[in-house]
């Protein structure tokens, strides 16, 4: 689901000297089923796609991701331009990770090459445009992340945050049930004394909960192309 630990990646801290050989393909990162993103890009990813929580398995820890099928190896919406232009920013950082103040770079992953792609590193040791654009998405990565629980924590805090179970049948009698998903209670928000509503409200974090809400308005649409999918390979055969 959300991006792998440092522990289980091969990272190297990024420098001028030992990397300036490297070039960087585009991102090779298929987009998964459920792919974890942070407020700044709740809007974008509304328009096309479910935004739900869930845990993180070592920590127990919530964390926001955008759901693009029902199942691990399943994607409705693969392509940038199919989601309405939006690309999480954890597919774009795609080999890049962040390391304290610095860039690590995955050394195993099929992004760089020393012959294919853009290079790292300008015939000044610079970071190229590319590396800087990197460096933006990673800036914008890590402001995110801070701000995303920091939205989790209020949420939490005021027992907002409710599980949501969705149990879907298909066309060839396949049933899906979503489980360890959550979401954010709409109840619950309007039994809320004024403090607290007023404070969700110029925290901005009314408006992200009820972004969260509507983008689940996209499950059903997701479930009609899923529909669709499964009567044009039946009709093949």
């Amino acid at each position: 689901m959300n991006a792998a630990t440092e522990s289980m990646r091969r990272l190297e801290l990024l420098n001028a000297d030992a990397h300036g050989h490297l070039r960087m393909r585009s991102s090779s990162a298929a987009c998964p089923h459920f792919v974890q993103i942070v407020v700044n890009e709740f809007g974008a990813a509304a328009a096309s796609c479910p935004i739900l929580f869930t845990k993180e398995a070592a920590t127990g820890q919530f964390y926001a991701g955008a759901l693009f099928g029902f199942k691990p190896g399943e994607s409705f919406l693969p392509e940038t331009l199919e989601r309405g232009g939006f690309n999480p920013l954890n597919l774009q950082r795609d080999g890049f990770f962040i390391s304290g103040e610095d860039i690590a770079i995955d050394l195993d992953s099929p992004r760089f090459s020393d012959t294919e792609g853009e290079p790292l590193f300008d015939p000044a040791r610079q970071p190229s445009a590319s590396l800087r654009q990197i460096q933006r998405v990673l800036g914008q990565l890590q402001a995110g992340t801070d701000m995303t629980q920091a939205f989790i924590r209020e949420l939490t805090g005021l027992k907002l945050i409710e599980p949501i179970d969705v149990q879907l049948n298909f066309t060839g009698g396949e049933r899906i049930t979503l489980e360890g998903l959550y979401t954010v209670s709409l109840d619950r928000i309007r039994e809320l004394d004024d403090t607290s509503a007023v404070r969700l409200l110029r925290s901005g974090y009314l408006h992200l909960a009820y972004t969260m809400n509507v983008s689940l308005k996209q499950l059903p649409i997701f479930a009609h192309l899923r529909n669709q999918a499964f009567r044009r390979t039946a009709a093949k055969t």
